[in-house]
């Protein structure tokens, strides 16, 4: 179905960046990942996932709080696809503690991730889905975008501001082909929520069952997504 799309997706070396690159690559789109840790792992995925497309997999380290270094991953992007089709800003980061101990260098970081990137990614990309008059971009925001949570100021305020962007960047490019829309998901399975568990377990002394069921109660279903 995306035969000849090319696909970005941030922070895609695990969680629910891998598998959106994996289910993308399943249709057929190229796919540009982006992450840090292990990266032979995640592309042999995706190269295993579209391999009966024939999809190319390329890799770009760029650091998600650098403008410049956002720059140069879309620059290479379109070197070697053409243009980013679909981009997926899923990268982001997290840190718990109470506003008044809250580092202020997290919190730089946290919005410059999980914020800020949003806006250079799809800054950067829109001149060639203009162009094409076709382009569909996704931000992977949370629930915290939709409501609040305690100790996680700074990942609550980021996706509040992720979801505001993207409801009037909709409302800019609807007459040009291009679709920007988010998804909020709960708590997931993911390493970030494993960091939760451990951080819970780290500061009331509850074994991880009773952690991993705090954070579950939050999920309409009860459990971790």
């Amino acid at each position: 179905m995306l035969k000849g799309k090319t696909a970005l997706v941030t922070g895609s070396t695990s969680g629910i960046g891998l598998g959106i690159a994996k289910a993308l690559a399943r249709q057929g789109a190229n796919i540009v990942l982006n992450g840090f840790g292990d990266v032979d792992g995640p592309r042999a995925e995706v190269l295993a996932a579209g391999q009966s497309a024939g999809v190319q997999v390329a890799y770009h380290g760029a650091d998600m709080s650098r403008a410049a270094d956002i720059e140069d991953m879309m620059k290479s992007a379109a070197s070697q696809f053409g243009r980013v089709d679909i981009l997926v800003n899923n990268a982001g980061i997290q840190h718990v503690a109470s506003i008044e101990d809250f580092p202020v260098e997290r919190w730089d970081a946290i919005i410059a991730i999980n914020l800020s990137s949003v806006f250079h990614s799809t800054r950067l990309s829109l001149p060639g889905m203009k162009a094409k008059g076709w382009g569909r971009i996704v931000n992977v925001a949370s629930t915290a975008g939709l409501k609040g949570y305690r100790y996680v100021s700074a990942y609550v305020a980021a996706k509040h501001g992720v979801i505001g962007l993207t409801r009037a960047l909709a409302l800019e490019v609807a007459p040009r082909g291009v679709t920007v829309n988010a998804v909020c998901p709960g708590y997931t399975e993911t390493e970030m929520v494993a960091q939760a568990v451990q951080n819970i377990v780290r500061k009331t002394g509850r074994g991880e069952d009773a952690a991993r069921a705090e954070l579950a109660a939050s999920n309409p279903q009860q459990r971790l997504v």
